[in-house]
């Protein structure tokens, strides 16, 4: 096997389309429903909500490739394909056989993976006529990546972002700011979900289900404007497969194919967008590889959530989604990882846990950023604290090869760098952290409020 440490793809090389696993899965999801007549959801009533052509990708159940733009394809070459990299020292240090692979996401423009959405979204979004876009973020790689792209297509944008990360981390806001766009905190008193937020919890910190909340309020009140998302729909799972697309290609370079894949978990895109090509092989027997989507223990719905119809925001305006999920109603706790932070799991993700072909792990704080030193100690990149829970679970599978001298070869996305998050390192540095977890009776409170659909 070669020894070189970093793969790259040529320009001639790069996936010229996105693979939508939807059409090949043994299972296909559950159809969202809407949540005032209960019947299936059409293209044309998500459409009211976002750019038409992604509201088609959404519920496309049939094509397993989707074309990417020429133009998107062309915004795509100026920073693809990011590299494919053997963690060597990693291994060295954890004195382990298994070979350790990652795809590093922290070199795209505004340093994560989110651009890959932001992108077509805009485009999309500016080819039908749109002039302005509005989103929520919760750690601010999203809000910072949709407001670059809507910069490049001259739209305006409006982002929400939860108000304990803005707290947290203040300079994703002047990213965002200073590429045009107006933030706010949320909950804010600049929309009726945030106003009623706020009068029931005058000290509400935030959370992705207040912001999607607000940002869809205004989406539907102003003129002219479209909603963007970052995570948890299909169609943002979608554009981030070009990330899987290319490892698959670098893997072959490299002489290997994972045993084992691994991303952290919010609300799928980064997870999905590494492993959902790999997994097509999985679903023709042709391959036998395990897939990891590492959450949060204080947010732990895939491992301890429940399957049920749940709004994807905390106000109810969203389509009702079958999901794994905390309720809409969870408040989570202030850790780091904000982009980690929301309460369910997208519809693929949720119809690929109930059918075996994933599992979820949950992970302490601590523990992420225990992980996330080891890694910038010995490959010399600071990873944000989302990608920390994907570098500590894949300390524990290397752990496992090195207790049992197996030599799986493990493969994880490095979706972000955190270089705009030394915050939380100082406080980790400063033994100011602390783990936190959700009890079974607060997940149960939740739950009991969901919608009564299954």
């Amino acid at each position: 096997m070669s020894r070189q440490k970093k793969f790259i793809l040529e320009e001639s090389e790069l996936p010229r389309e996105w693979y939508n696993i939807q059409a090949e899965m043994p299972n296909k999801p559950m159809m969202p429903i809407h949540p005032a007549t209960r019947q299936p959801l059409s293209w044309e009533d998500l459409s009211h909500i976002f750019p038409t052509e992604c509201a088609k990708q959404e519920l496309d159940q049939e094509h397993a490739w989707i074309p990417i733009p020429e133009e998107v394809q062309e915004k795509y070459r100026y920073y693809r394909s990011t590299p494919l990299v053997r963690a060597y020292a990693l291994e060295e240090a954890l004195g382990t056989p298994a070979h350790i692979y990652f795809k590093n996401e922290s070199v795209n423009p505004l340093g994560s993976h989110k651009i890959n959405s932001a992108l077509p979204q805009c485009y999309y979004a500016k080819q039908e006529g749109t002039t302005n876009v509005t989103t929520e973020t919760g750690a601010g790689q999203w809000g910072a990546a949709l407001s670059y792209a809507a910069s490049v297509y001259g739209l305006e944008a409006a982002v929400y972002q939860v108000k304990i990360s803005m707290q947290q981390k203040p300079y994703r806001s002047s990213i965002m700011r200073t590429f045009g766009a107006t933030v706010e905190g949320s909950p804010s008193m600049s929309t009726r979900a945030g106003k009623d937020i706020i009068t029931r919890d005058p000290r509400h910190s935030g959370s992705l289900g207040t912001a999607i909340s607000e940002a869809i309020e205004l989406a539907t009140t102003t003129p002219n404007c479209k909603y963007t998302l970052g995570s948890v729909l299909n169609h943002v799972s979608l554009h981030q497969t070009i990330i899987g697309l290319e490892a698959e290609k670098q893997m072959e370079k490299a002489g290997e194919y994972p045993d084992t894949v691994i991303a952290c978990f919010g609300g799928g895109s980064n997870f999905g967008g590494l492993a959902f090509p790999f997994m097509r092989h999985n679903f023709t027997g042709e391959k036998h590889t395990e897939f990891i989507a590492a959450e949060p223990e204080s947010c732990p719905k895939l491992t301890r959530g429940k399957f049920e119809y749940d709004f994807g925001d905390e106000a109810g305006y969203t389509p009702l989604l079958p999901m794994f999920t905390l309720g809409h109603d969870f408040k989570p706790a202030n850790i780091h990882a904000g982009g980690l932070r929301y309460h369910g799991a997208g519809v693929i993700v949720s119809q690929l846990i109930k059918d075996g072909l994933m599992r979820g792990v949950d992970i302490p704080q601590l523990e992420t950023f225990q992980a996330g030193m080891l890694f910038a100690r010995t490959e010399g990149i600071i990873p944000a604290p989302e990608s920390c829970h994907a570098i500590a679970a894949t300390i524990r599978e290397a752990e496992k090869c090195r207790q049992t001298g197996e030599q799986k070869v493990i493969l994880f996305n490095l979706s972000g760098h955190g270089l705009i998050d030394m915050t939380a390192y100082d406080q980790y540095l400063n033994g100011d952290l602390q783990n936190y977890s959700i009890s079974d009776e607060e997940i149960e409170k939740n739950i009991e409020n969901l919608p009564k659909v299954l």
